[in-house]
């Protein structure tokens, strides 16, 4: 366990509690990385946790309780973990969230304050408590996860689509502070997202045992996808959009 780009690393997860937050831990904890997951659920959280640590004894994966939307408890959070662990190199930004409607006139302006916190505000105060720690390392990186939708919004899922083409304009901007901190040789650190249609995971399929799911992401190919965004160059990542569905 942990012989490649991610061995010694030490990883934040935001979100960590749900389906694509578990998989995430056990796959960084399986390539060797120290994780550190957050969630706004405690007892998710814990069993997140727990599950990544007894499926690769001897990892070192814990579980921290914090409010994204309070920007100075996130920046606490940063400072505790590089404190902690003498590094950072990856916020990996989880923290999901969905309303939708019938028709773009039925949307509910709920709907976007809603989404607007959990999907935006995350992600600002994430990227702002972490960016500098990203930076001081040799292989930070900050991943996203967003949705076709964003590029292609449909009149029903407008405040969903809205607030996800927030997150990777914000996103992009913070490639584009780590391709100016690399001046003449190029990025050290970067910014990237994963676009997906939308998730899936074997709940869900027990479910629905006759849904074909077209073009979602299987949470455990969410999690590979993220791993493998420390074996490619800064350079080639920083300030791209990586597409794990069909682009529309």
């Amino acid at each position: 366990m942990g012989n490649g780009a991610l061995d010694g690393a030490v990883i934040a997860v935001a979100g960590a509690g749900g389906p694509a937050g578990r998989a995430t831990l056990l796959r960084l904890a399986e390539a060797g990385a120290t994780v550190i997951g957050s969630d706004n659920d405690p007892e998710r959280l814990a069993e997140a946790v727990d599950a990544a640590r007894y499926a690769h004894g001897g990892a070192t994966v814990t579980g921290d309780t914090v409010d994204l939307l309070d920007l100075d408890s996130t920046r606490e959070w940063a400072a505790r973990t590089e404190e902690e662990f003498g590094r950072i190199d990856g916020l990996v930004h989880l923290v999901g969230g969905w309303r939708g409607s019938e028709t773009f006139t039925k949307t509910s302006v709920d709907d976007w304050d809603l989404l607007e916190m959990l999907l935006v505000r995350t992600v600002l105060h994430t990227s702002l408590a972490f960016h500098e720690g990203l930076q001081r390392s040799d292989r930070g990186r900050y991943v996203l996860i967003s949705a076709a939708g964003a590029t292609k919004p449909t009149a029903g899922n407008a405040a969903y689509a809205a607030a996800k083409a927030a997150a990777e304009a914000w996103t992009l901007a913070m490639g584009d502070y780590f391709r100016k901190a690399g001046g003449e040789q190029g990025p050290t650190s970067a910014a990237v997202i994963l676009v997906v249609k939308a998730l899936v995971h074997d709940a869900m399929r027990a479910e629905r045992p006759n849904a074909k799911f077209a073009g979602f992401t299987d949470v455990r190919d969410l999690a590979e996808a993220i791993a493998g965004v420390w074996d490619k160059p800064a350079a080639e990542l920083n300030g791209n959009r990586l597409w794990l569905t069909e682009k529309p």
